[in-house]
């Protein structure tokens, strides 16, 4: 009888729940992802861009994209890459572009395959801070249009991810 209680106690102590193989993420559902992708271009439509719009998981794996009729071909890889470096580094990526700037200790990150370090590009966390997704936006004229854009989407959803 000790023993299976012995054992009962270790199953259930936290050094038991600390050895669970398994991590828990939380990830948008693609209807709150498309909502934030077409709430970045409606502010950009607004104000008379024409952009293309890149929602990725917290992994910078492509979910959404979507492009204006008379966005350039290159708002694609370019939207991607913003969206993929401001989860990689949880940093929007106007603050990268003045982290890594030339001669700065961290301008060696400009060399990596992937990484955009020009505005538009925002990390997406939801109500306790964690990270959910990312935004990449471009075709505006400007990083920071193209951050504004961003944030726009993100505003969009802000109610639905609070919690």
């Amino acid at each position: 009888m000790n023993k299976i209680l012995a054992t009962a106690l270790l199953c259930a102590s936290p050094v038991m729940a600390e050895e669970n193989p398994f991590v828990d993420f939380r990830a948008l559902k693609p209807s709150v992802n498309l909502a934030m992708a077409q709430g970045a271009l409606d502010f950009c439509n607004a104000a008379g861009f024409q952009i293309g719009v890149m929602v990725t998981d917290r992994f910078g794996i492509p979910q959404v994209f979507l492009r204006d009729q008379y966005a350039g071909v290159h708002v694609f890889e370019t939207a991607h890459r913003k969206a993929w470096t401001a989860v990689t580094f949880r940093t929007p990526t106007g603050e990268l572009s003045q982290l890594t700037a030339s001669g700065t200790d961290l301008a060696g990150l400009r060399n990596l395959s992937n990484a955009m370090m020009v505005g538009g590009g925002l990390p997406v966390l939801d109500g306790q801070g964690s990270l959910v997704a990312g935004i990449g936006v471009s075709g505006a004229p400007g990083g920071d249009q193209d951050e504004n854009c961003a944030a726009a989407g993100i505003a969009a959803i802000e109610d639905d991810i609070a919690f």
